[in-house]
């Protein structure tokens, strides 16, 4: 069997390791055409795969003790585009039909996916190694106008586990 093979991650996949652990987090949801508003809950775990080149995020809301959303992210550095990217299977069933993608400003990590139904936008900004704020915004096809849908505020729990998760 051969072993393994051996490299260096590049800056920007180091970069994406921030991602990594297991999060809390506490949101507010905005109302819009598939939700109402209200508070919510947030269980997060990310995991780096294959090296630390790509991390996998799984994401859980809960509302009213019951899980409102979920999803799976797949968090990467496309260099020859020299931009990162998020592949996101939801429990919505929109199946996306290209990444998401952006660029880190600071601590800012920004990223924006377009569709027929219009375009997202996700920022993930850190305010420590330990905590970070997360925005959602939708921008419905053949509008100017960015509407709020989730913001929230994340802890870290644990460096990569949630008990039950």
């Amino acid at each position: 069997m051969n072993a393994a093979p051996t490299f260096t991650l590049s800056a920007e996949h180091r970069r994406l390791q921030a991602l990594v652990g297991a999060w809390h987090g506490e949101e507010a949801v905005s109302a819009t055409q598939w939700t109402g508003a209200g508070a919510a809950t947030a269980e997060v775990l990310a995991e780096a795969e294959f090296g630390g080149l790509f991390v996998v995020q799984r994401y859980r809301q809960s509302r009213d003790g019951n899980v409102s959303f979920a999803a799976h992210n797949v968090f990467g550095f496309d260099q020859p585009g020299g931009v990162f990217t998020m592949h996101q299977f939801d429990s919505m069933g929109f199946v996306p039909a290209a990444p998401a993608t952006g660029t880190w400003s600071g601590n800012t990590l920004s990223l924006l996916r377009s569709s027929p139904r219009g375009a997202a936008r996700v920022t993930y900004d850190f305010d420590s190694n330990d905590s970070y704020r997360m925005r959602l915004q939708f921008k419905p096809a053949g509008s100017d106008a960015w509407q709020d849908m989730v913001s929230g505020l994340y802890r870290r729990v644990s460096p990569s586990s949630i008990n039950g998760f």
